[in-house]
């Protein structure tokens, strides 16, 4: 079964829709098994979702929601934010109070570019979390600088090694289809620095490495209507994972 989650602003919304529609349509999924989940807050999603072994949804808060009522032990998270503003709970905040929260013990950011706090009253949740960007990042340490692994310089299995080993091997894997190049134009908001191929290598790696529990899309929006390379990465994202 596949679980659409149309949560959030209008344009999320129709996103969630189109994308369901776009995989009908290429016979990767069947009417009879996928299933329609709404809800105005992410408690409420909570509430209404049943578990699966996928979610397509719209704007990231509703990962949040899924966790909620999955509680797995770890959460790997690609994607070009990190989400771990730490100020109220929205689409970039969801991972620190998953994790404030206890709903889940560990996680891992892979693929992240923005990594500093948009404002003076926000800051970066640190713990419990480990952070692999997509190029090379230095954070200040109490002995100075000291450089995140990162794929430009460490590689797929470079980074996802060290996860394994920090993680653990259950997770339950989160992809914000923004950690894409602009030119794919399927999310609202900032897109990152992977190309499908690097996403796609990725994603195997992923799978060679962990027990994924359930797995969930999340960012999609109508701007993927108008892509044609927006709706190809949806196509062989969700065929890589479902197979």
């Amino acid at each position: 079964m596949v679980t659409f989650v149309p949560f959030g602003e209008k344009p999320n919304r129709e996103g969630v829709e189109y994308a369901r529609k776009l995989l009908l349509r290429e016979g990767l999924i069947e009417e009879a098994n996928t299933r329609i989940v709404e809800s105005r807050n992410v408690e409420g999603l909570a509430k209404v979702l049943q578990p699966d072994c996928c979610y397509v949804v719209g704007e990231h808060l509703a990962t949040y929601g899924i966790t909620m009522k999955l509680r797995p032990p770890s959460i790997l998270s690609v994607d070009a934010h990190t989400d771990l503003m730490h100020d109220y709970l929205d689409h970039g905040s969801w991972l620190a109070y998953a994790l404030e929260n206890g709903i889940v013990n560990r996680a891992a950011v892979v693929g992240a570019v923005l990594m500093i706090p948009t404002t003076n009253r926000t800051r970066l949740w640190k713990r419990r979390v480990r952070i692999y960007p997509a190029l090379p990042r230095t954070r200040r340490t109490g002995r100075g600088w000291k450089a995140y692994i990162n794929l430009s310089n460490h590689g797929v299995g470079g980074v996802l090694d060290d996860a394994l080993k920090y993680l653990g091997r259950e997770v339950y894997l989160t992809i914000d289809l923004d950690v894409l190049r602009p030119e794919y134009r399927i999310a609202r908001f900032q897109h990152g620095e992977l190309t499908l191929e690097e996403l796609l290598e990725l994603i195997e790696g992923i799978k060679n490495r962990f027990k994924i529990i359930s797995f969930d899309l999340a960012e999609i929006s109508e701007r993927i209507k108008r892509s044609k390379q927006g709706k190809k990465a949806l196509v062989e994202v969700f065929s890589a994972l479902r197979w």
